[in-house]
């Protein structure tokens, strides 16, 4: 779902908690997707540690709960920060985010400490059935809310965990920036950082087809 307790733009379509982002109609021809987060890592553990003081955690397991997107990128770190800062700069209302068992989310819903809990259990892959139906629901959500809609993965391609739900559902719709072929986590996430203070989009390419490894590129200077 898009979880948020409020339209995320001024346009209504119906809605991915599981709702297809609203887009207005400069946001509507794009909507970025981005790869979840690891929320079974270390960082992870650290915010689901029960007696955890420190601010995020104590926000999480408030009655409101915490966005998950701040909520990821504490998780991921550079990389999750910078699919952020992109979606914000170049489709705040029109972005969403891969969940490991409630589909597609809004970047701005907020998540609460025993969903989160939920996510760490379940392995994010395509043969996954807690992951791969609610987000293949929430996709198709979206192809029929914004039909034409290009639809970029702000996400490795080089695996098939989300990949293939994603490319069965939008088809050559589904793209992907160039750039990230033969870069790792860290090197794309410095490079969508750079790109979302420049306010300069990268280069997109339909995932259908594309090379999906690479030698590795310069380092980002």
């Amino acid at each position: 779902m898009v979880r948020s307790s409020r339209s995320t733009t001024g346009t209504e379509a119906p809605r991915p908690r599981s709702t297809p982002p609203r887009a207005r109609a400069r946001d509507a021809a794009r909507v970025f997707v981005l790869s979840p987060a690891n929320v079974g890592g270390v960082r992870g553990a650290l915010l689901l540690r029960e007696g955890a003081s420190f601010e995020l955690a104590r926000r999480l397991r408030s009655e409101g709960g915490a966005p998950i997107g701040e909520v990821f990128e504490f998780v991921s770190g550079l990389y999750f920060r910078g699919k952020l800062a992109y979606a914000r700069r170049f489709a705040p209302r029109a972005s969403v985010v891969v969940t490991p068992n409630q589909g597609l989310w809004s970047i701005d819903a907020r998540v609460d400490v025993v969903t989160l809990r939920s996510f760490a259990e379940v392995d994010i892959h395509h043969t996954e059935r807690r992951f791969v139906e609610p987000l293949e629901r929430d996709a198709r959500r979206i192809a029929r809310a914004l039909p034409g809609a290009q639809v970029v993965l702000l996400g490795s391609i080089a695996t098939a965990k989300y990949v293939e739900v994603l490319a069965r559902v939008f088809g050559e719709g589904l793209l992907f920036p160039v750039d990230f072929v033969g870069r790792g986590d860290m090197s794309r996430g410095g490079l969508l950082l750079r790109a979302a203070r420049a306010g300069r989009e990268l280069p997109y390419a339909p995932v259908l087809g594309a090379r999906r490894h690479g030698p590795r590129p310069p380092k980002l200077t």
